[in-house]
């Protein structure tokens, strides 16, 4: 199995720990028999959110469903699913490294095509400070428009997973609408060769029956 991982820092406190972006998408090929998996760091509560589309596969059967798994840290399993797409979201408890995997191993004569959505965001709200920072909204005018920015990124942020969702179903059926496609064309093309032969077969017995061969002696 194969495992991309992105490096923390190792420097000064002042930096921050992680060097990657916090949300990823883009699509990967994983081959019969395999299992590709993918770390992602994540801080303390925050959210982490991991979708999933098999866009084509190939082999024998040409089954779509695919394993997707996720780990803590520690190796403790947060979510399974095993379909064509899905998606598993879960609170991150402790901050580290979170595996993602995607296992093949159930298709050994062919690849598959996954387009993949992962990440993590923080909303920023404490708890036992959320009276507080209500009390800040109402007696603090900037506080309240700088509360109101962070809520209009995190819908923008939905919104992009969802524009992103909504580009892996279109990506799946595109490959699907071209291999049925080619799936019509040739199965016709093969009919067509099997009517022309059929027709020529035909005739050619026919012409057989109706051929009577001439004998030696003329008669008068």
């Amino acid at each position: 199995a194969g495992c991309p991982r992105t490096e923390p820092l190792s420097g000064s406190g002042q930096e921050p720990l992680f060097r990657g972006a916090d949300r990823y998408d883009f699509a990967i090929v994983i081959p019969a028999g395999t299992v590709e998996c993918f770390w992602q760091f994540a801080h303390q509560n925050g959210n982490f959110f991991f979708s999933y589309e098999v866009q084509r596969a190939t082999g024998i059967g040409n089954s779509r469903n695919i394993l997707a798994t996720a780990s803590d840290p520690n190796g403790l399993q947060l979510g399974v699913s095993q379909h064509m797409r899905g998606q598993i979201n879960f609170l991150t408890k402790e901050p580290g490294f979170y595996q993602l995997c995607l296992d093949n191993q159930q298709n050994h004569f062919g690849f598959m095509q996954v387009y993949l959505n992962f990440g993590v965001y923080y909303e920023g709200v404490d708890v036992e400070n959320k009276q507080l920072e209500e009390r800040k909204e109402l007696n603090d005018t900037l506080e309240a428009i700088g509360v109101s920015i962070r809520k209009l990124q995190l819908n923008i942020f939905h919104m992009w997973r969802f524009y992103n969702f909504a580009r892996m179903r279109k990506g799946a059926d595109s490959f699907l609408l071209e291999s049925n496609y080619n799936y019509v064309n040739w199965w016709s093309m093969a009919q067509s060769c099997v009517i022309v032969l059929s027709g020529v077969l035909q005739l050619y017995f026919l012409k057989r029956l109706f051929n009577v061969q001439s004998s030696s002696k003329q008669t008068c």
